[in-house]
């Protein structure tokens, strides 16, 4: 790859990085997917700087073309982080569902409150205008 897709992809990277910062300040992004995200740009930013690291890597694993080796790498990556956010979904369907039931109960009988007599008072009755 050429010097200046090597700065391409760097100056693609610290965009991504600031981006991923301002959301997390912002509040939009928890910081547990941001250090996930942080992480992988910091290292396509150490990837992109030195390339040859990635070759001597691609070279160890016995993969002749190295950029196939970043992608083996990113999609494995990518696989187990929706798998993560599959079990992350699941866990709060479940949540939401139980939820939803609490809600339900309480509706249909709402708790008594054991100050109260059982007998109306002037408060309780409506007024006419």
């Amino acid at each position: 790859m050429s010097t200046g897709a090597h700065v391409f992809i760097l100056l693609l990277t610290v965009f991504s990085l600031l981006f991923i910062v301002r959301m997390v300040r912002r509040n939009q992004l928890p910081s547990r997917y941001a250090l996930l995200w942080l992480s992988i740009g910091v290292v396509i930013a150490f990837l992109a700087t030195f390339p040859s690291v990635l070759d001597r890597i691609a070279s160890s694993l016995g993969i002749a073309y190295a950029p196939g080796a970043f992608f083996l790498g990113a999609i494995t990556l990518l696989l187990l982080i929706v798998v993560h956010f599959s079990w992350e979904l699941a866990r709060l369907d479940a949540r939401t569902r139980l939820l939803a039931e609490e809600l339900a109960i309480l509706r249909a009988d709402p708790p008594r409150d054991p100050t109260r007599s059982p007998v109306s008072t002037a408060e309780d009755q409506p007024v006419d205008h």
